[in-house]
């Protein structure tokens, strides 16, 4: 009996591993990042009034955190040698779609073994149904999704003559609602193999972590 618990816990792991939902993104880089950068201390430029929102800061958090893993500082009092700025949008792209109900589906509801027939507007399912008000028009219903366009910018600029060194753009389409719950993906996808390809559109697939 344990080995059979045991067996049916393998199976549930791997099920669930199987079923790991991805995060995938369209990330486009441009750099002209310096083959030796000594100073990487940096601070994050002020975002517009309207942009100062914890919800702005919070992913600053997550910037700095990936930056960290890459060697870079914070400079704190101190002046910085690079100046990191980001931006980020959400927009609900709202899709109406079309679903045909055909009466022609039914007849696998009522599933026969023998013959269907039709003559006029009278249908015969099987032996024994019958029904006299069968309309063989179809029915619409339009239901309408909604996808989430999300789109982040990082870009890192010398401090000292202002010269960008990095710039990169995250785009993610989903039909997940909470913008929180995208954002450390999107983050990561833009510091992916720093400083990455000049002028290329890859795409980054990551897996996403709950909790």
């Amino acid at each position: 009996m344990k080995r059979l618990f045991t067996a049916a816990g393998v199976t549930l792991t791997l099920l669930l591993t199987g079923c790991a939902s991805t995060i995938r993104s369209d990330v486009t880089t441009f750099q002209q990042w310096p083959a030796q950068l000594d100073d990487k201390s940096y601070a994050f430029e002020a975002p517009p009034a309207a942009d100062d929102t914890l919800e702005m800061r919070s992913y600053q958090e997550l910037v700095r955190a990936q930056l960290a893993k890459l060697g870079f500082h914070d400079s704190g009092v101190n002046k910085p040698a690079l100046l990191v700025s980001m931006r980020f949008t959400t927009t609900d792209v709202p899709v109406r779609v079309v679903h045909q109900s055909n009466p022609m589906l039914y007849r696998y509801m009522f599933y026969s073994p023998y013959t269907y027939m039709y003559r006029g507007r009278t249908r015969f399912i099987g032996t024994g149904f019958y029904d006299p008000f069968w309309d063989p028009f179809p029915s619409y219903q339009v239901i309408t999704h909604h996808n989430y366009h999300r789109e982040l910018k990082v870009g890192i600029r010398s401090a000292k003559d202002g010269k960008r060194l990095f710039d990169v753009t995250v785009r993610n389409d989903s039909r997940e609602f909470a913008t929180p719950k995208v954002m450390p993906a999107l983050v990561q996808s833009a510091f992916v193999d720093f400083p990455g390809p000049n002028g290329v559109a890859r795409v980054v697939t990551l897996e996403e972590k709950n909790g």
